[in-house]
Protein backbone atom coordinates (compact mmCIF):
# COMPACT_ATOMS: atom_id res chain seq x y z
CA UNK A 1 0.00 0.00 0.00
CA UNK A 2 2.89 2.10 0.60
CA UNK A 3 4.06 1.85 -2.76
CA UNK A 4 0.95 2.43 -4.34
CA UNK A 5 0.95 5.31 -2.08
CA UNK A 6 3.80 6.83 -3.48
CA UNK A 7 3.16 6.43 -6.90
CA UNK A 8 -0.32 8.04 -6.49
CA UNK A 9 1.73 10.79 -4.79
CA UNK A 10 3.63 11.39 -7.46
CA UNK A 11 0.81 11.35 -10.21
CA UNK A 12 -0.89 14.21 -7.94
CA UNK A 13 2.42 16.09 -7.85
CA UNK A 14 2.84 16.17 -11.79
CA UNK A 15 -0.73 16.92 -11.91
CA UNK A 16 -0.79 19.98 -9.88
CA UNK A 17 2.68 21.00 -11.16
CA UNK A 18 0.93 21.06 -14.50
CA UNK A 19 -2.18 23.41 -13.01
CA UNK A 20 0.43 25.76 -11.42
CA UNK A 21 2.80 26.39 -14.80
CA UNK A 22 -0.94 26.82 -16.66
CA UNK A 23 -2.03 29.36 -14.69
CA UNK A 24 1.53 31.03 -14.17
CA UNK A 25 1.82 31.45 -17.78
CA UNK A 26 -1.86 33.10 -18.35
CA UNK A 27 -0.17 36.43 -17.78
CA UNK A 28 1.81 36.20 -21.09
CA UNK A 29 0.66 38.41 -23.87
CA UNK A 30 1.09 36.07 -26.76
CA UNK A 31 2.07 32.11 -27.13
CA UNK A 32 6.06 32.79 -26.75
CA UNK A 33 5.52 35.16 -23.55
CA UNK A 34 3.49 31.95 -22.03
CA UNK A 35 5.71 29.29 -22.91
CA UNK A 36 8.45 30.97 -21.46
CA UNK A 37 6.31 31.78 -17.99
CA UNK A 38 5.50 27.93 -17.62
CA UNK A 39 8.63 26.99 -18.35
CA UNK A 40 10.26 29.10 -16.19
CA UNK A 41 7.60 28.19 -13.34
CA UNK A 42 8.85 24.80 -13.47
CA UNK A 43 12.25 25.44 -13.99
CA UNK A 44 11.89 27.21 -10.32
CA UNK A 45 9.95 25.37 -8.95
CA UNK A 46 9.57 21.35 -9.94
CA UNK A 47 11.97 20.11 -7.30
CA UNK A 48 9.54 21.53 -4.66
CA UNK A 49 6.53 18.89 -5.45
CA UNK A 50 6.52 15.91 -3.39
CA UNK A 51 8.49 12.84 -5.46
CA UNK A 52 9.36 14.45 -8.41
CA UNK A 53 12.94 14.70 -9.81
CA UNK A 54 13.07 17.29 -12.21
CA UNK A 55 15.86 15.63 -14.32
CA UNK A 56 13.09 12.83 -15.32
CA UNK A 57 10.42 15.73 -16.57
CA UNK A 58 9.66 16.26 -20.23
CA UNK A 59 7.55 19.62 -20.45
CA UNK A 60 5.43 20.50 -23.32
CA UNK A 61 3.84 23.66 -23.51
CA UNK A 62 1.93 26.05 -26.47
CA UNK A 63 -1.35 27.23 -27.65
CA UNK A 64 -4.35 24.61 -28.31
CA UNK A 65 -4.05 25.16 -32.15
CA UNK A 66 -7.85 23.12 -32.53
CA UNK A 67 -8.93 26.24 -30.28
CA UNK A 68 -6.59 29.72 -30.42
CA UNK A 69 -8.44 30.62 -26.74
CA UNK A 70 -6.50 27.68 -24.94
CA UNK A 71 -2.79 27.12 -23.62
CA UNK A 72 -1.67 23.59 -22.55
CA UNK A 73 0.67 22.23 -20.25
CA UNK A 74 2.07 18.70 -20.75
CA UNK A 75 3.75 16.73 -18.41
CA UNK A 76 5.36 13.42 -18.91
CA UNK A 77 7.01 11.86 -15.72
CA UNK A 78 9.71 8.80 -15.66
CA UNK A 79 8.15 6.71 -12.95
CA UNK A 80 10.69 4.15 -13.15
CA UNK A 81 12.80 5.32 -9.90
CA UNK A 82 9.30 4.56 -7.92
CA UNK A 83 9.92 1.86 -5.33
CA UNK A 84 6.09 0.22 -7.10
CA UNK A 85 8.01 -1.30 -9.48
CA UNK A 86 10.05 -3.93 -6.58
CA UNK A 87 6.09 -5.26 -5.73
CA UNK A 88 4.98 -9.13 -6.82
CA UNK A 89 4.75 -9.30 -10.85
CA UNK A 90 1.41 -10.67 -9.88
CA UNK A 91 -0.18 -7.08 -9.03
CA UNK A 92 -1.22 -4.53 -11.57
CA UNK A 93 0.81 -1.77 -12.34
CA UNK A 94 0.32 1.56 -13.69
CA UNK A 95 1.76 2.71 -16.47
CA UNK A 96 5.58 3.93 -15.82
CA UNK A 97 5.24 7.05 -17.36
CA UNK A 98 2.97 9.51 -15.90
CA UNK A 99 1.46 12.38 -18.37
CA UNK A 100 -0.86 14.69 -17.23
CA UNK A 101 -1.86 17.82 -18.97
CA UNK A 102 -3.58 21.38 -18.12
CA UNK A 103 -5.54 23.96 -20.23
CA UNK A 104 -5.97 27.19 -19.22
CA UNK A 105 -8.15 29.97 -21.17
CA UNK A 106 -5.98 32.32 -22.94
CA UNK A 107 -7.06 35.70 -21.35
CA UNK A 108 -8.21 34.15 -18.12
CA UNK A 109 -11.83 34.06 -19.04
Amino acid sequence: MIAYGIYFGALHSVQQMAADAARTAIGGLNETERKTLAQRYIDLNADGYVLIDKTKLTVDVKDNHNDSEQFVVSLSYDARQLPIWNLLPMLPMPEQTIKRTSTIRVGGI
